[in-house]
């Protein structure tokens, strides 16, 4: 390990000029020069193992080892020149250290690699789970947006999904109970059927019980002592092509919200549906409403960390109320006000993890080959 290497690594922390990675040196820095400074009786030169103490945390290891070799070194020349005891002592603690310090560096590295690894594979988990969306399906425009609530966390039990099937448009949003793994398990079983299921089911209720079928194989599959309360909510939507309508099936989930022009209708159920897996418990079926969608309207389907993101004093954020001040804009322009509008409500902080859908329908748009026909046959 040379000093030349450690001196470029040391060197390439002070140009990126960042004031956490430049904090060993400023403390070096001025240690050094209140050494200098002040009276020789004030040995401001016994805080100098500091520096190298405080690199580990932020440096490699060959940058700690060079800055502990910077304060060592002056120390030395210092004690042997006045033939100073008390400044020998000083480097012996300076040069004890650094060498913990650039161990300690070392273990810091192989974590953050290992952590590094682990949110890899968790990015990559997210991205086999929630597959893209399309942008744009016939005359849809489709934004999506999916925020964990842990600082850390990249999956939870929120989902979504759509698919392009003969039947139209096929979207999915849910909530699955619970939290960590066991709820990321159901998601991928639900996600994994839906993309199944949207091409070959008949209607919304036949891909509803499909989905019923799928958690209670799953259960049977991966047992656990809360299997009788292992559900899901979920909103299931199909927009057929070229119609002026959509067919909703909301499975015990917060109503979805159709907004145009200043107004917002809560899509409320005509008949209530369980939510996936306790149909068969609570001795009901699936039903599908049918909703007006007319050009400009926006569907938004949410999952309940949008309405129920709390502020300080506690009050829910006003979802309804928000939508209908909200600007006129694209799909992925309404979920990132959406995203800003969440976060100063909750002061920063979310309370749950947040998935949203946004579906807006446009003019239909006539093709220039279909345009040239119509020229060619007009007299």
């Amino acid at each position: 390990m040379s000093v030349l290497a450690g001196y470029r690594a040391m060197w390439s922390n002070l140009r990126r000029r960042d004031p956490v990675l430049l904090s060993p040196a400023v403390l070096t820095a001025v240690i050094g020069v209140l050494a200098v400074l002040t009276p020789q009786d004030v040995p401001f030169t016994r805080l100098l193992p500091a520096a190298p103490a405080l690199a580990a945390s932020v440096w490699s290891v060959r940058a700690t080892l060079t800055l502990g070799m910077i304060c060592l070194l002056p120390v030395i020349g210092y004690a042997l020149a006045f033939s100073d005891m008390s400044a020998l002592y000083t480097a012996g603690a300076i040069g004890a250290v650094t060498l913990a310090a650039a161990y300690a560096s070392h273990l810091r590295l192989q974590r953050e690699h290992t952590l590094a690894q682990v949110r890899a594979v968790a990015d990559a988990t997210q991205e086999v789970l929630l597959r893209p969306v399309p942008r744009r399906v016939g005359n849809l425009e489709i934004a999506t947006f999916y925020l964990a609530a842990a600082p850390q966390a990249r999956i939870g039990g929120d989902f979504y999904a759509a698919a392009d099937t003969p039947h139209g448009l096929r979207l999915i949003l849910g909530d699955v109970r619970g939290k960590g793994l066991p709820a990321v398990g159901v998601s991928a079983a639900l996600l994994g059927s839906f993309h199944e299921a949207a091409y070959d089911a008949p209607d919304l209720a036949h891909l509803a019980e499909r989905l019923e079928t799928t958690i209670a194989r799953y259960t049977a599959a991966v047992p656990a002592e809360d299997d009788c309360e292992r559900f899901a909510t979920a909103v299931i939507v199909e927009i057929p092509p070229g119609a002026d309508h959509a067919r909703v099936l909301s499975c015990g989930h917060p109503p979805a919200l159709l907004v145009h022009d200043g107004r917002t209708r809560a899509i409320e159920p005509s008949v209530p549906s369980p939510p996936v897996n306790l149909a068969a418990l609570l001795g009901s079926g699936y039903h599908v409403d049918r909703v007006p969608l007319a050009v400009g309207n926006l569907l938004l389907l949410y999952t309940d960390g949008v309405s129920e993101t709390r502020d300080p004093d506690g009050a829910f954020f006003p979802l309804a109320d928000w939508t209908r001040q909200a600007a006129a804009t694209s799909p992925a322009g309404f979920l990132e006000l959406l995203h800003q509008a969440l976060l100063r409500h909750g002061d920063g902080s979310l309370n749950d993890d947040i998935a949203c859908v946004a579906i807006r329908k446009t003019a239909a748009k006539t093709s220039v080959t279909t345009a040239a026909k119509a020229a060619t046959k007009a007299p």
